[in-house]
Parts: C-alpha cells; structure tokens; sequence
C-alpha cells in the first residue's frame, strides 16, 4: 500500500476520532455497520502500514492501530447509543490506549529510565481512570439534585394550587406534574 492511501486512512481515522467525543449523534443502523466497516477497512491499512517497520517501532506502530481502532470503536458505539456508559466506554478505550502505546515505547529504554517511563504510563492511565469514578460520582450526584429539586418545586406549584377548585385545581395540578416531571 503506498503512503499516500496510508496517509489518507490516517487522517480519515483522526478524523473520525474526532468527532464530538461527549456528543451522541443516534444515526441509524446502516450508517452504523458503514462506519464499523470503515474502521475496520483504516485499522487493516494501518497495520498493514506496520509491515515495512521491525523490531520495537513495528510494536508501537501495531499499538497505536489497535488503539486507534479501539478508540473508534467506542466513539461508534456511543454515537449509536448515547448512552452514559457507552460514554464512559469510549472514555475508558481512550485511556487504555494511551497507556498501552506509552507502555510499549517504554521498552526503548533500559533500567531505571524504563520503570520510570512504565510508572509514569501508569499513573497516567490511573489519574484518567479516577477522573472518570469521579465524573460518573458527580453526574450521580448532580441528577439526585436535579431530581430532589424538581420534587420541591412540584410540591410548591401543587400547594399553590390548593388555593383554586374544580377544573382549574386540576390543570393546574396536571401543568405542575408536567412541568415538574412527575408521575401520573
């Protein structure tokens, strides 16, 4: 394969990557098995592009395709879904990759500078596992805020309520409900 269709893939796959990590797009399943297919079809040409290289650039050029595609795997897959924990998937293949390519470029080195470069890795790839227990910590506890003060307002706009009768009381009961994201 030459380096120009190679580089055409790689900028393709960067590009994909980069599509609005923390935004869902929901597209339809189609479009969804394309794209999966296009991944596939990048990660193969940059592996491919891995050939002509040897011994630890080789390691580090097959690395960094998995990560890449593991990456867009994830991001694909939060895109369909948008759901929070295919989010936090996404998060979590873009750490690990990180991690796995820093890892193996480690192995350039020697002694002390080597378990440096691992533990370095390591704690890099800890501190993004931590920010994302505590992201999912606080969006946790922002939604029982959210959902504790919306109960507090419906009990207010109910109580207010209370002062009219007949057909007005309940619309006005029914408005509150809705407005408030209360249960029938």
């Amino acid at each position: 394969m030459n380096t120009r269709t190679l580089r055409r893939l790689s900028v393709a796959a960067a590009a994909f990557m980069a599509i609005g990590a923390a935004h869902a797009t929901n597209f339809s399943k189609a479009v969804y098995a394309g794209a999966k297919d296009d991944i596939k079809t990048i990660y193969k040409a940059e592996r491919d592009g891995c050939g002509s290289l040897a011994g630890n650039a080789k390691d580090i050029c097959v690395e960094t395709a998995k990560g890449r595609e593991k990456v867009a795997m994830a991001q694909l897959e939060f895109n369909y879904s948008g759901k929070q924990a295919d989010e936090a998937k996404f998060y979590q293949a873009n750490y690990e990759a990180t991690y796995d390519i820093a890892k193996e470029k480690c192995d350039d080195l020697a002694g002390n500078e080597k378990d440096v470069c691992v533990r370095t890795a390591k704690t890099n790839r800890d501190k993004a596992k931590s920010e994302l227990k505590l992201a999912k910590k606080v969006t946790a506890a922002a939604d029982t805020a959210v959902a504790e003060q919306m109960k507090a307002d419906y009990r207010l706009a109910k109580e207010k309520c209370e002062t009219l009768s007949g057909d007005a009381k309940d619309v006005c009961v029914a408005s509150a409900k809705a407005r408030y994201n209360e249960r029938w």
